[in-house]
């Protein structure tokens, strides 16, 4: 017998291996990856990264998963005497708002601006808007191209109020309302609380920017 042959087959019976193989004699890839995404529980999926040349003896039962760290699966199997560890990443997938065309810097976003898709978004999920109202009516920071992803800090509201404008300071008292002439002290959009001047009596006092870009004080 052709010794290089022989010393094969010794080798072969020593690690307890079969002399041939096939590929259904392996565990599939596929399925340690998702046991590996089912021990972490996530409920709008996740990725798995498992090297896709591993060659581990195929598990006659159910493979066990152990999460052993925050986003890293042990997956195993007794009966073959084999474990590995598998990196997980969330893949979470949402409803984001997308421009529909390019938006200009200082140029206020219309429904007509936007799009909605689904988008996998994994840590940026907080910062992206996810509803046309979150962006109707702002303003662009800066140019933004069609197909861009908008974030929170993509756009600032729109100022109703300027610094030094003149504005109407609006006081109610029951049924009395009462309107004087003022000078904004600062910059203010919908909702702000911005200090105004009384042109009348030179007292400045604090209100609240209303959407007609009056200033109430209550």
């Amino acid at each position: 017998m052709n010794l290089r042959i022989l010393s094969l087959l010794l080798l072969l019976l020593a690690t307890g291996l079969p002399a041939a193989s096939t590929a259904t004699d392996f565990e599939p890839v596929p399925r340690i990856a998702a046991a590996a995404v089912a021990a972490l529980d996530l409920g709008q999926g996740g990725q798995a990264t498992v090297d896709p040349n591993l060659r581990l003896a195929r598990c006659a039962q159910p493979l066990q998963a152990e999460v052993t760290a925050a986003a890293t699966v042990k997956v195993s199997c007794a009966s073959a005497g084999w474990r590995v560890f598998v990196p997980v990443v969330a893949a979470n997938t949402r409803t984001v708002l997308v421009l529909a065309r390019a938006v200009q810097a200082g140029q206020a976003v219309s429904a007509d601006d936007l799009a909605s898709i689904s988008r996998q978004t994994a840590g940026a999920a907080q910062a992206l808007l996810v509803t046309p109202e979150q962006a109707i009516g702002r303003i662009a920071r800066r140019h933004l191209q069609a197909g861009s992803l908008l974030a929170h800090n993509d756009l600032h509201a729109q100022q109703l109020v300027r610094r030094g404008q003149n504005v109407e300071l609006l006081t109610r008292r029951g049924s009395v309302e009462i309107r004087v002439a003022a000078r904004a002290l600062r910059d203010g959009a919908l909702g702000d609380s911005v200090a105004v001047e009384n042109l009348s009596t030179r007292r400045t006092v604090t209100g609240t920017v209303q959407a007609d870009g009056t200033v109430m004080v209550r």
